[in-house]
């Protein structure tokens, strides 16, 4: 159990660090944005579109964030679907809550 006055144990520390380095980028905060909003899977194509962003850059970018799990593939076929982890929709201001040491109502699980 982490102390009120000491910092956070490493390990979470690390994990909401990558979740901040996922998100310092313009374009992958676009991206979650839309997959938060759209609330339905889209394929790349779909995601290039309604961004105006390149595939390869789309893809890098989605890459990414399935690594922290923001976003969630799903495999139909050949194609590739991604939508939004409602997990760290409902995580991410929690993590960011505790990260700057303000009470949080109750931890949600993230995954």
């Amino acid at each position: 159990m982490k102390s009120e006055e000491g910092p956070l144990p490493r390990a979470e520390a690390e994990e909401y660090a990558g979740w901040f380095k996922a998100l310092a980028d313009a374009t992958r905060i676009q991206i979650v944005s839309l997959l938060a909003r759209r609330r339905v899977p889209m394929s790349v194509g779909e995601i290039v579109a309604a961004s105006g962003v390149g595939q390869s850059t789309v893809s890098h970018h989605l890459k990414i964030l399935a690594e922290v799990r923001f976003v969630l593939v799903d495999k139909r076929g050949t194609a590739s679907f991604y939508r939004i982890n409602d997990n760290c929709v409902s995580c991410f201001p929690t993590a960011a809550d505790v990260v700057m040491g303000n009470p949080v109502p109750a931890t949600p699980t993230c995954g």
